[in-house]
């Protein structure tokens, strides 16, 4: 009878685990939806280049304060609600672009598609509810290398339909996915009861929110605006100020956006900090390789490659990462996650390590990126249960929102300093300047430096304590509220006073 049941629970999950990896690739996508256009961007919005890169910049910043408030709006109205806004948001964003040449109704629209990057976290969050504890360590990992998988898969696809249709049609079919994914959540995804009390934290999510633009804004643009120059100093002096009054309310209040007692916690900490250096490797590649394969032959180490072409050689790395995911937890219930996040993060640098020497061949350069790739894939698999196994229950979205803001900050840092590399390491091309050969190899060892930093920040993540319970006796949804008194004395369970 036990078999059985068991048996039924892990059917009935499947489709479970496959809406929602489908979600988040399908999130994903917007990362690299609009690389395919960033050269025509200024011509089609009537525009100049530096306004068109907000485009891009939207995203990032949209997606990076909205992340850690839905994960809390998701803990305390229900998970796959918020689920479902996300996704909204995504299809309304979509529809906003489709409809327009505008550019500040393009902003909004990319804005718009930035706040759905939260359906990943609170996907990850939903599985421990849903999912059964011999199943949850490999769909966490797939759910997890989503991000990377859909950006990966984005390129070719956006690359091939912007070269064969009216560039509108990109949107278009985002929002038609968006609907897609949204009915198969609906009908798919059974709803779970929130897991926290109180109420929500207005002061702490305008708080967050405004540090944060206030940090990720000059790290984006400020190569164009200059290092040095009044508006990023003042930024940023803005987001030190603003975080540290965050911080100190944060402290205070009675149910805060973001427990910050529980984020300093060394597990917790420790693989936030990790994720912001796998997060800098990961995207340091993204910027690397296409630029690698699209210049020129003329140059002497260009591969010659049409967008299209160097997309299609970039996407076996995202099918690296899923197919990945669950070796990635196999390894992290036999020798913890902490093994296979250390075992990622030297994967990752063994792959800028052999970029070196292989960058001037198309086949080295698809090695390259699959292998970078494959670390990523057993890193992120690991991230979630090492954030899941330090946290309440009730706290479990907010927990991996914060986390998927973590790895934003190391994507946009890795694009602030690989994008200055590549911009002032250059050589003459008849009248056009671009990278030199040494900028792609001083890019590629940044990259590496980055996954050497996530391997020394993951050795100080404590070990599985030796009187841990196995994951197969996780409190249930039913049983939560004790379990929670028990196990994390200093938070009341719902009723108590």
């Amino acid at each position: 009878m036990s078999k059985h049941r068991s048996t039924t629970s892990t059917t009935r999950s499947s489709p479970v685990i496959g809406v929602l990896a489908a979600a988040g690739i399908t999130v994903s996508l917007m990362q690299t939806l609009v690389v395919p256009l960033l050269p025509d961007l200024p011509r089609l919005l009537h525009t100049t280049a530096g306004n068109a890169s907000w485009t891009i910049t939207a995203t990032l910043l949209a997606g990076a304060v909205a992340t850690p408030v839905i994960g809390r709006l998701g803990d305390l109205y229900g998970k796959r609600r918020l689920l479902l806004v996300s996704i909204a948001l995504l299809v309304l964003g979509s529809v906003s672009c489709a409809l327009t040449d505008s550019l500040t109704a393009m902003v909004v629209g990319r804005a718009l598609q930035g706040m759905g990057m939260s359906v990943v976290p609170l996907g990850i969050s939903l599985m421990r509810d849903v999912v059964p504890p011999e199943r949850l360590g490999g769909a966490l990992g797939l759910m997890s290398s989503s991000l990377g998988v859909g950006a990966a898969l984005g390129l070719p696809a956006a690359a091939l339909i912007a070269q064969h249709a009216d560039w509108h049609v990109l949107f278009w079919g985002a929002a038609g996915l968006g609907i897609v994914m949204a009915l198969l959540v609906l009908f798919l995804v059974p709803g779970t009861p929130a897991t926290a009390a109180g109420g929500f934290d207005l002061v702490g999510a305008l708080g967050v929110g405004t540090g944060l633009v206030c940090l990720l804004l000059p790290v984006s643009k400020g190569a164009d605006w200059g290092w040095s120059s009044p508006t990023t100093l003042g930024l940023f002096a803005a987001a030190i100020v603003v975080l540290l009054a965050w911080g100190w309310w944060e402290l205070r209040t009675s149910a805060p956006l973001v427990d910050l007692r529980t984020t300093v916690r060394r597990q917790v900490l420790m693989t936030n900090l990790a994720s912001v250096a796998v997060g800098f490797s990961m995207y340091a590649m993204s910027l690397i390789a296409p630029q690698l394969l699209a210049l020129p032959k003329e140059t002497g180490y260009g591969l010659g490659q049409s967008m299209m072409a160097a997309g299609l050689w970039m996407a076996p790395s995202g099918l690296v990462m899923m197919a990945v995911s669950p070796y990635a937890a196999k390894l992290s219930a036999a020798r913890g996650p902490k093994t296979s996040l250390l075992l990622g993060t030297l994967v990752i640098a063994a792959g800028y390590a052999l970029a070196l020497p292989l960058m001037g061949h198309l086949w080295g350069v698809l090695v390259v990126s699959s292998v970078v790739s494959a670390g990523i894939g057993l890193a992120y698999a690991a991230v979630p249960m090492l954030i899941m196994g330090a946290v309440p229950v009730d706290e479990t979205a907010a927990a991996n929102g914060l986390n998927s803001l973590m790895r934003s900050i190391g994507t946009s840092a890795s694009s602030a300093v690989v994008g200055v590399v590549l911009a002032h390491m250059t050589t003459r091309m008849g009248s056009v300047t671009v990278p030199s050969q040494a900028g792609f190899r001083t890019g590629f060892v940044l990259g590496g430096a980055g996954a050497v930093l996530a391997a020394l920040v993951t050795l100080c993540i404590p070990g599985r304590p030796p009187h841990s319970p196995p994951a197969s006796r996780r409190p249930s949804l039913r049983s939560w509220p004790f379990e929670r008194s028990r196990r994390w004395p200093h938070v009341s369970s719902p009723g108590q006073t």
